[in-house]
């Protein structure tokens, strides 16, 4: 059974181990969405801090790291295209998973629990950038009913854009 749960901090190193697989599996896929900069350590130090680091758990293995952030993304702000909705909303960036854990519909059960996260805090609105060649993450997002909303500037670069309105 997967949960999903707040990161701790001695689970800091093991995400950013997860992350830096991630990193890996996007060269991989002939792509760079993160560098060698960002997402470092100090950035999953920082979600940790702030309460926004979340872990989905198979037992007592760290399957995946994403951070959930309710507070809104200024970055999205400014879209070229529009939002599906105005209601309040959560960002999930650098979702990642090990590759222990890739290839079992982990994301679709990630997202599933996002969602039951976000519906627990009245949030039913969730919404998630990806890179033009990520084309992975574009379609697990819109496997999961997410809907390309248009193109945001993030970190210097366009990212695509995607939202979902979550059912009560």
């Amino acid at each position: 059974m997967y949960l999903l749960a707040l990161a701790k901090w001695e689970d800091v190193e093991k995400c950013y181990a997860i992350i830096q697989e991630a990193k890996q599996f996007q060269k991989a896929q002939g792509f760079t969405q993160w560098t060698e900069g960002y997402p470092n350590l100090d950035t999953i130090r920082q979600d940790v801090e702030m309460g926004k680091g979340y872990v989905v758990t198979c037992g007592d293995q760290i399957a995946g790291y994403m951070c959930i952030d309710f507070s809104g993304e200024p970055a999205y702000e400014n879209i070229e295209g529009k939002w599906n909705t105005d209601l309040p909303y959560a960002v999930v960036h650098r979702m990642a998973f090990s590759r222990n854990f890739r290839n079992q519909g982990l994301s679709g059960v990630t997202f599933s629990l996002i969602e039951d996260l976000c519906r627990s805090k009245g949030v039913r609105s969730i919404r998630v950038d990806t890179d033009f060649p990520n084309k992975r993450m574009q379609h697990i997002l819109e496997k999961n009913g997410f809907s390309q909303c248009g193109v945001i500037v993030f970190q210097g670069s366009g990212k695509l854009a995607y939202d979902k309105t979550l059912k009560a």
